[in-house]
């Protein structure tokens, strides 16, 4: 599966960016250029160089520096809201298609009254209550899509429990577990990965706006959208400034979205069958199809 998804060029770029990710998350947990949070006043505004790679910024701050303590929230984000919508897609798919008829028919109209609620309004409904900071965030985010994963996979599953191979293998004495894991997840997962993936990406963008406006990552902590939200007022004056951390939430987003179709079309059974199919198909001269 892996080299079938490193073959796609929007796999291997996914896996690129999200592997360069990771590295840098981990490696500003021991290392950054400089103090993220120290404030220079001599350095306001200090041009790209060797000393501050992405320049500074009105309070002399590093950049570069502030922008590798921010993948670590970024990564965190991510990945907790992708472990909150997947509990909560999982479970709720689980309930509306595999109980009984009553149970199905109001966990559906559940289903289509909470996805009718936008994502990041619910997670500014939730950080005004709760208060702003990155747990709340990733709550509220893997919620609200794990809500739209539920609605979305939850019609798939049907339609799997009432093909033709399912019902064969009920009929020869498989049990609902062994249908649940040979037949349903594998052919539901391509669909579920990525719907998980836009979730990812949500959260990514979530968080960034809400810091921006001030919902988010509080002021003590290296987030995206702090540092936008810092560089806004300045950005008729020093635009490349603001251009560093709106290009690396436009980056890590595309490359969540790009990696959930990739890894769909590497792992669905009906693809990668017309893959291996069209790859062992031999051309005879002066023979057409």
């Amino acid at each position: 599966m892996i080299r079938r998804l490193l073959a796609r060029p929007t796999g291997c770029f996914a896996v690129v960016v999200l592997g360069l990710l990771v590295v840098l998350a981990v490696v500003s947990l021991f290392w950054t250029p400089q103090d993220p949070f120290r404030a220079d006043p001599f350095r306001q505004w200090a041009a790209p160089g060797p000393a501050h790679w992405f320049g500074t910024d009105a309070a002399g701050r590093d950049i570069a520096s502030y922008l590798l303590a921010g993948t670590r929230t970024t990564v965190l984000v991510a990945l907790g809201s992708g472990v909150v919508a997947s509990v909560v897609g999982i479970v709720l798919t689980a309930v509306g298609s595999l109980t009984t008829r009553w149970v199905r028919e109001g966990t559906a109209v559940l289903l289509d009254i909470l996805v009718a609620f936008p994502t990041l309004l619910t997670a500014m409904l939730l950080t005004a209550v709760f208060g702003g900071s990155l747990g709340v965030v990733v709550v509220s985010v893997g919620l609200s899509f794990g809500v739209s994963i539920a609605r979305v996979t939850r019609g798939e599953i049907r339609r799997i429990a009432r093909s033709d191979y399912v019902v064969a293998a009920r009929a020869s004495g498989v049990g609902p577990l062994g249908v649940l894991t040979r037949h349903l997840v594998p052919n539901a997962a391509p669909l579920f990965t990525v719907q998980l993936s836009l979730a990812m990406a949500t959260a990514v963008l979530a968080e960034a706006g809400l810091s921006y406006l001030g919902y988010g990552a509080g002021s003590d902590t290296a987030s995206w959208g702090n540092l936008l939200a810092d560089l806004q007022t300045y950005i008729g004056v020093h635009p490349w400034s603001a251009t560093w951390p709106g290009a690396a939430i436009a980056l890590v987003v595309a490359a969540l979205s790009l990696l959930g179709d990739a890894v769909r079309d590497a792992t669905d059974p009906r693809l990668t069958t017309g893959d291996r199919a069209s790859s062992s198909t031999t051309t005879i001269p002066g023979v057409t199809a």
